[in-house]
């Protein structure tokens, strides 16, 4: 019934498209309904063979973070996005736990989605770039991580098809990234389990005739009421942790709202698997690449939590030079200004290391070493930055009259996401 009514031309013109979606939206506030958002239909195509990939980087034998003339003008562009744009609307954007409609067609238009598909398949990339995805969530979580993660959802799964997908899988999807209007999609991995372990999950699928039978219950997906595609982190029977692509309009998917206490812009819902069919065609890539989906995935929170973090220090800087007590700003007091100069320095800290872990995945070679590096400084030291901040701050740290305390919530999250962003 949703399907037919989201496809209908009446809603369009009587202008009642918003109200239906909103009407649709809420129907997962309680409780698990199944997937109604308006779906496409993905038209398959056969093929084992290998896909187009992104190729290696070249190395340049120097060791250099200066970005590129095109990484730099993307950088730029995304940073005047997040500031116009995804900073004024994140209060906005929490409340209503979702990402307006209009802001996410906005990351559409200047390519969001292409950066890591090959030009071959209609995609921007000439070689792998890590690097620019750990620049591009840096700089749209500068603006609100609770956004940039609903902006860069799309991207997740086009980049892991582009990655690791078969050539029927990237005929078959990704020409739905590259042609303008970009479906909702969702890589999904977490499990709402205490001490979730991405390589231990309790999601299966167990192979039938013809495909395999996938059941368990996901959380932490990007946008899960609107999703039209996932890319579902299983163990599958005979492999291992490993990527499986869901349509979701297939039987048996449903969803329900999942908000928790940061990232409320990014609509993070529950997914319940039961009896889900697939073919043998559905399953992503090798257990292998399953794991470098985590640790890419890693770097991209951590990506995250350096923009995070650089909203809080900038904005700590401000706050103590113009706050004033006992006849002097409290930047005066040496307390005050050691902890912000070790804010700045953890910050430091935190990007030269994700940026070397990236480095050397767009190269080819092992990042495991740098990524384990980056996310452990990226939990601890972007935690430590946005609790320095709430406490600079003093009582005014505690309230959402400042953005400090927001920052604070969504750097949580850097600790224990999986999945739902990539690089």
């Amino acid at each position: 019934m949703l399907n037919k009514l989201a496809a209908s031309e009446t809603l369009d013109r009587f202008g009642l498209r918003k109200f239906a979606e909103r009407a649709v939206h809420g129907t997962t506030k309680t409780s698990f309904q199944a997937i109604g958002a308006a779906q496409r239909s993905f038209t398959k195509v056969s093929g084992k063979a290998q896909g187009d990939r992104p190729a290696a980087a070249r190395p340049s034998g120097v060791f250099d973070l200066t970005p590129t003339e095109d990484q730099q003008m993307m950088v730029d562009v995304i940073s005047e996005f997040a500031a116009e744009v995804l900073r004024p609307g994140a209060e906005q954007a929490e409340h209503a736990d979702d990402t307006p409609k209009e802001v996410l067609a906005q990351t559409a238009e200047f390519g969001l989605s292409l950066i890591n598909i090959p030009e071959s398949l209609g995609g921007l990339a000439e070689e792998r770039s890590a690097v620019t995805g750990v620049l591009v969530a840096e700089a749209l979580a500068h603006g609100d991580m609770g956004q940039a993660v609903a902006c860069l959802a799309p991207s997740a799964v086009a980049t892991a098809i582009s990655l690791w997908g078969t050539e029927g899988q990237q005929q078959t999807y990704l020409p739905s990234f590259t042609e303008g209007d970009v479906p909702a999609a969702a890589l999904v991995v977490a499990e709402p389990l205490p001490m979730f372990d991405p390589l231990t999950l309790s999601t299966v699928a167990r192979r039938t005739s013809g495909g395999y039978v996938l059941n368990g219950l996901k959380s932490g997906a990007v946008r899960g009421a609107e999703a039209e595609l996932l890319v579902i982190a299983a163990d599958v029977e005979g492999r291992g942790p490993s990527m499986v692509i869901v349509e979701a309009n297939t039987d048996g998917v449903a969803v329900a709202a999942d908000p928790g206490m940061g990232l409320r812009a990014a609509g993070l819902s529950r997914i319940q698997l039961t009896d889900v069919h697939v073919g043998e065609d559905a399953i992503l890539g090798t257990p292998d690449d399953y794991r470098t989906m985590i640790r890419l995935s890693r770097l991209a929170w951590a990506g995250l939590a350096l923009g995070t973090g650089k909203s809080v220090l900038e904005y700590v800087k401000e706050y103590v030079v113009t706050r004033e007590a006992f006849g002097e700003p409290i930047a005066y007091r040496q307390a005050v200004a050691f902890t912000v100069a070790d804010m700045a320095i953890e910050l430091e800290g935190m990007r030269l290391v994700t940026l070397k872990a990236a480095s050397r995945a767009e190269r080819g070679s092992d990042f495991a070493r740098e990524t384990a590096l980056a996310r452990r400084l990226a939990t601890e030291y972007g935690m430590k930055i946005g609790t320095d901040g709430v406490q600079m701050l003093g009582g005014h740290g505690f309230v959402k009259e400042h953005p400090v305390e927001r920052w604070y919530r969504d750097l949580r999250a850097v600790g224990v996401m999986e999945g739902a962003v990539l690089i």
